[in-house]
């Protein structure tokens, strides 16, 4: 592995503002000479305008984020001991924060490995690689992720890597899945909850299963006993299910997806809650306006819809969707029950998000009573000088109809 430093980039006067904030990121317009001749994914030395050594990272000229930073300290070298360090940071810090049966181990930009994932369901790691020097790096980081955890006890049964995401087409790469250790079976089972899933990381979406969710879940729970509950965008069931185990009365899980429905139904089954857990595939902007037709209520309505935006050009299109789909949702609350609504989008930021909601609330004439508001679990930390780690915004509140 080549760990030379191949080129010094200098940035332009009074450019870089974020990078100096603590952000990790040097976007093309902010660069005023790079000097030497980097291939793509080497590792480069950052100067501001003045000379000051601002850090190393690597370059990529096929990117608009034209340099992703590894550190800030001005004599770090970068090497096997490094990448170690950063890693073993990360799994020193999942110990003390989160269960890690099944967890999120490397958050990118958030543990100070730029465009990397790793999650850990039980005993099988799924990497996903996003940027190109991060890339070249992955070898070094993966083996050092297997010694950390081996060192507390864990070894691991396999890797697979799910770099199929089409974002790394803007990095000049290719999208790749399949194996990176000895074949295993790909429909790997963990406990998150006290509940039983099978995750199919070769197949699910992203990396096979959304573990950002884990404390919303949980929290939801106690909503639940007793209660008829609609979980809408249900993916392979898991909001469903925690309101199952709670002890509700009845849970009807929707999802678009036939695949992640079957999956659904399959994890009903392993936690023995098909008789009250039932799914049904339908797209939920057709079903819920249906459904409001019908005058049909629950106690608890859940919802958690993928990202209306992943730019900032369409945010104005998004806060319609949610407003629309949140509208439909309170609809569906009985009075004096609950609603959990949530939004996966950085570029809809928490105050937009919560005006958004008021707004909905307000067209459908109900008032709302916060329970709780929270983000994505510990394992996807928040790196506050890095805006794009925040992304996952989640309310509970009451529904309140009459008073």
């Amino acid at each position: 592995m080549d760990f030379s430093v191949k080129a010094v980039v200098t940035v332009k006067k009074g450019e870089a503002r974020r990078l100096k904030a603590g952000g990790l990121w040097i976007y093309d317009n902010e660069i005023d000479t790079v000097t030497g001749s980097p291939e793509d994914g080497a590792l480069v030395r950052v100067h501001d305008f003045d000379g000051y050594v601002l850090g190393t990272g690597f370059i990529n000229r096929k990117s608009k984020i034209t340099v992703r930073m590894l550190t800030r300290e001005k004599d770090a070298e970068i090497n096997e001991a490094f990448l170690e360090k950063r890693v073993r940071a990360a799994w020193e810090y999942r110990k003390r924060t989160v269960d890690t049966s099944s967890c999120r181990l490397i958050f990118g930009e958030a543990d100070f490995l730029p465009g990397l994932v790793v999650d850990k369901f039980s005993d099988v790691c799924v990497v996903q690689s996003l940027t190109l020097g991060i890339d070249r790096l992955k070898p070094v980081i993966l083996e050092a992720l297997k010694k950390v955890l081996a060192e507390d006890g864990i070894t691991l049964r396999g890797i697979y890597e799910r770099s199929d995401a089409k974002v790394r087409e803007q990095e000049g790469m290719e999208r790749f899945k399949g194996f990176l250790s000895e074949s295993f079976d790909t429909e790997v089972e963990i406990v998150e909850n006290g509940v039983r899933y099978l995750v199919d990381v070769a197949d699910g979406q992203k990396t096979g299963f959304f573990l950002d969710q884990k404390y919303n879940r949980f929290a939801v729970q106690r909503l639940c006993k007793d209660a008829d509950v609609l979980d809408c965008f249900t993916h392979t069931g898991s909001f469903a299910l925690n309101a199952g185990i709670a002890g509700a009365r009845s849970v009807l899980g929707v999802d678009a997806s036939a695949s992640a429905i079957e999956q659904a139904r399959k994890n009903a089954e392993l936690n023995g809650l098909s008789d009250r857990v039932s799914f049904q595939c339908a797209d939920v902007f057709e079903l819920l306006p249906e459904m409001v037709q019908k005058e049909q209520q629950y106690d608890v309505v859940i919802l958690d819809p993928p990202a209306f935006t992943k730019s900032r050009s369409s945010v104005k299109n998004a806060v319609k969707g949610y407003r629309e789909i949140n509208r439909r949702g309170l609809c569906l609350v009985k009075d004096g029950g609950y609603f959990c609504t949530c939004s996966c989008s950085h570029f809809m930021t928490p105050e937009l998000f919560a005006e958004t909601i008021a707004q909905a609330a307000k067209d459908v004439r109900v008032r709302l009573r916060q329970v709780e508001y929270r983000t994505q679990a510990a394992d996807h930390p928040i790196l506050w000088s890095a805006d794009e780690s925040y992304y996952l915004k989640f309310y509970i509140v009451q529904v309140i109809r009459t008073f």
